[in-house]
């Protein structure tokens, strides 16, 4: 018997689909293909490597192939699955088109050509012509504003981050390679209990540090120099993201002088959130503490940028960007600066959009200036 109060099993998933429904409506279309897995996921709990998702009105289901029929019934319960041989796309346009729909719905921007050409082999020539209609990110825009569990299970991932980078400092030694930290970093968040990172891990030493992504190397951690640690997990789909930037011995005054003023514009940036301010804005705020410090050209890349089941999504904070922040927005704060031949700097939070502002899910790991 189910509990009063908690929700029927995929219960959350049907009313993201309603959701979905509703943009592809708005987008001129009766029915919806959704291809990109991130996508399935979120519509529908599935965690397959291969699945596509019809919906047309109140109905939807689920394809995908043999290698999944257990799972994705587990995992999708109360939604039709099909499970068949051939392209999972397809066999949802044919579902679709069988439905007698006229027009559908598909992100052109997760789409190939030749995917799309086989795609259209599947609408009879009829309709064919006028049954596909171009929405790119229609169910990545409603990604974004991440819900209550969305949410605690973020916090989750980023306490995680936090732990691992107390946890991977004592392993940082003079003569320790950047691989070698990666590897102990990693090995802590499977420990943890992470299914897997975020992305590849960056480790970045002495002039390694100015490479924005200088991924670990079999180079070894100076004497005197900045190392840069960029990474995050995954727990039960959704990702953390961090960076933290130390110092291996003394610094030089040039070093700590970079090393706050990339502190600072990372505080302006992340003081700077808050529902209604546009993304451009808070970009903004960070590149001018590095505009009057004389290092703004060092800062060669955007401020942040959304993370939830993708390390990489919606909003972009960057230069110019009016897309406004809204509550429930999962974005990061990473301003840097770059000195070829010299070091890097570069400091980075998760930060939830909240009604009053900006809260920092990576707060419990310091930002202060560590000299190991």
């Amino acid at each position: 018997m189910q509990q009063a109060g908690t929700k029927k099993p995929g219960s959350q998933h049907s009313e993201r689909r309603k959701q979905a429904a509703k943009a592809a409506a708005k987008a001129g279309a009766a029915a919806l293909l959704v291809t990109h897995l991130p996508d399935v996921r979120y519509l529908t709990g599935f965690t397959g490597s291969n699945g596509a998702v019809g919906i047309a009105g109140g109905r939807a289901a689920l394809f995908t192939d043999g290698r999944y029929t257990t799972q994705a019934r587990d995992e999708a319960p109360g939604l039709r699955v099909n499970v068949e041989k051939g392209s999972a796309a397809v066999r949802a346009v044919e579902w679709l088109a069988g439905l007698g729909v006229a027009t559908c719905a598909f992100d052109a921007g997760q789409t190939s050509v030749a995917d799309f050409e086989a795609l259209k082999k599947a609408v009879p020539g009829r309709v064919r012509r006028s049954f596909f209609v171009a929405a790119d990110g229609l169910v990545a825009k409603i990604r974004e504003i991440k819900d209550a569990g969305e949410i605690k299970l973020m916090k989750k991932a980023a306490a995680l981050g936090c732990h691992l980078f107390e946890g991977v400092l004592e392993h940082m030694v003079v003569g320790a390679t950047e691989m070698e930290v990666a590897a102990q970093l990693e090995l802590l968040a499977r420990r943890g209990g992470a299914e897997a990172m975020s992305f590849e891990t960056i480790v970045a030493s002495g002039v390694r540090s100015a490479l924005p992504h200088g991924r670990a190397t079999r180079a070894k951690l100076p004497r005197r120099g900045f190392v840069t640690l960029d990474f995050g997990v995954v727990l039960d789909g959704y990702c953390s993201d961090m960076t933290r930037t130390v110092h291996m011995g003394k610094a030089s005054e040039e070093e700590w002088d970079v090393y706050h003023s990339v502190l600072e514009a990372q505080k302006a940036a992340v003081a700077a959130v808050r529902p209604g301010v546009s993304c451009g804005d808070v970009d903004e705020a960070a590149r001018s503490v590095l505009r009057a410090a004389g290092l703004e050209k060092a800062f060669s890349h955007s401020t942040g940028h959304g993370v939830g089941l993708e390390i990489h999504e919606g909003p972009r904070v960057a230069a110019k960007q009016e897309q406004v922040l809204e509550p429930g927005m999962m974005i990061t704060i990473e301003p840097g600066a770059y000195l070829p031949g010299k070091f890097g700097v570069r400091i980075e939070d998760m930060v939830l959009v909240t009604p009053k502002g900006g809260e920092v899910l990576t707060a419990a790991s310091p930002k202060a200036w560590i000299e190991l």
